[in-house]
């Protein structure tokens, strides 16, 4: 058995209201890809910043190669060899590739300038080592997010890590750019680094892993090979019941068209994309990153207008400006980016869950707080966000209940065209069902749905019928039932194949 890298060992933490991590042990070996999963909420992203040196555990100890540690700060954990690479990646996009790999830690030659022809080099040869050819003076900016998270990665093999952490590492990427980590991950381990993989995606974790801990309600569940593991297994460990249904798509009649498209251009995004979504359906848009997916909802919500085309609501030609002309006309939009486009993190769950209907929310020129509240509590319990209040701030809850505030904050505008836009990205399977749960209900009710996702199980498990868009045009509209209907078609669609 490998050489066990760090440990924690009965860790306990305590928020006020929240016992984050309760009794919480885990071991990370050398040259081992240790999977970690469980429900939002479930403790993950305060083991991270335990074992990160951001938070200092109530009780408990931390171990390295067998020696006990403690962490006041994050860079006694980095000092000693740990680093992690966020969701929400540290990248400054107006930097050079060597800038960013060398930020807090620029080299200056004998003279005292900086020497950019040494850490030029050096960039070159980190990046090589994880088989990226890059020329290290291009801006970051001018990569793909693929591209960004190498460079987060180099920054760790600069600091010479050899515990590295992999937070949500393939939420932004496509198919392509997530294989592309994938083998810079195998790299990384055969070079003896242990790695902490954290991922809600069930197929990465038996892909990619040796090994996988479960946790739930902050505490250790099983840890276990994932050789010896099943999804079914997986899942039950993680939700503590087991879920039948991953997507649990209900039968509907569609109804009459709620929202058509005709004709929209908007130049270098999308090119004369037309198409119906109806009332009692979930339409999914399919495709590769950059397809032109979420530009073109933007464009229908008017957060960036269209060059050219017309929209029609209920069958009549509408001309929206900007997203409150959208929300006038009942369109909900629910972003890709929920903590810099969705909520407003500072703020409380209260306030965020009413932030867009707040106007049907007075009495006169008066805020009703009572009502405010009231409708605040009601969306946390039908959502079932975990919250000690609803007057805790948005920032500080897990990625899941921050999206699920996000989707209750359209809710309660009662609208009748719901765009979701990857709304289960950075959730766990459990929380997913009840975002799917949410759709149905809508639909159920006669709204109407569209939904952006580059999951194909989910586009497959609950969308009535497809639309697949590559660099910005429509490849193939795909029925429910069809020939076409599958996995392996829909991508030879994205990839530009005729059907």
């Amino acid at each position: 058995m490998a050489e066990v890298a760090v440990e924690l060992k009965n860790i306990r933490k305590v928020f006020p209201g929240v016992v984050a991590l309760d009794n919480m042990s885990i071991q990370l070996r050398r040259g081992e890809v240790h999977g970690l999963i469980g429900e939002n909420g479930a403790g993950k992203s305060t083991l991270i910043k335990t074992l990160t040196g951001v938070h200092r555990p109530d009780e408990g100890e931390i171990y390295l190669d067998g020696n006990k540690v403690v962490f006041r700060q994050p860079s006694d954990a980095r000092h000693l060899g740990i680093s992690c690479v966020y969701q929400e990646l540290n990248i400054i996009k107006e930097l050079s590739i060597t800038d960013n790999l060398f930020l807090g830690n620029f080299v200056k030659n004998k003279s005292g300038l900086l020497d950019y022809s040494y850490m030029n080099q050096k960039a070159r040869e980190i990046m090589a080592s994880m088989e990226q050819d890059v020329d290290p003076t291009e801006l970051c900016g001018n990569q793909g997010m693929g591209q960004q998270q190498m460079v987060e990665i180099g920054r760790s093999i600069l600091l010479e890590s050899q515990i590295i952490i992999l937070d949500e590492p393939t939420s932004s990427l496509g198919e392509k750019e997530a294989a592309e980590l994938f083998r810079t991950v195998n790299i990384l381990k055969a070079k003896g680094i242990a790695i902490l993989f954290v991922s809600h995606k069930l197929e990465e974790i038996f892909e990619l892993c040796d090994v996988v801990t479960v946790m739930r309600d902050g505490k250790h569940i099983i840890t276990k090979p994932s050789a010896e593991m099943t999804k079914d297994e997986l899942i039950t460990h993680m939700v503590g019941r087991t879920l039948t249904n991953l997507f649990p798509k209900i039968e509907t009649t569609p109804g009459e068209v709620a929202l058509e498209a005709r004709d929209l251009t908007r130049a270098g995004e999308y090119y004369h994309m037309s198409f119906q979504a109806r009332r009692g359906e979930i339409l999914g848009f399919a495709g590769l990153v950059g397809a032109g997916r979420t530009e073109l909802m933007r464009g229908i919500f008017a957060a960036d207008l269209p060059d050219q085309g017309d929209i029609l609501i209920d069958s009549k030609k509408v001309n929206m400006r900007d997203p409150r002309g959208a929300i006038a006309h009942k369109i909900a939009l629910l972003t890709e980016d929920r903590k810099l486009q969705g909520l407003v993190l500072q703020e409380s769950i209260e306030k965020n869950l009413t932030l867009v209907n707040l106007r049907s929310l007075t009495k006169g020129v008066f805020v009703d707080k009572k009502r405010i509240r009231r409708q605040a509590c009601d969306t946390v319990d039908k959502l079932k966000i975990r919250t000690p209040s609803v007057d805790k701030a948005a920032g500080e809850l897990s990625g899941g209940n921050q999206q699920k505030v996000v989707i209750g904050k359209w809710i309660n505008t009662d609208a009748d065209i719901y765009i979701f836009d990857e709304p289960t990205r950075g959730i766990d399977v459990g929380a997913k069902v009840e975002v799917y749960k949410v759709m149905n209900d809508l639909i159920q009710n006669n709204k109407c749905v569209i939904m952006i996702s580059s999951e194909l199980p989910e586009i497959l498990g609950m969308c009535d019928r497809v639309i697949v868009m590559r660099e910005g045009e429509k490849m193939a509209e795909i029925e429910r039932g069809g020939a076409h209907f599958n996995q392996e078609d829909i991508m030879k669609a994205a990839w530009g194949g005729k059907l």
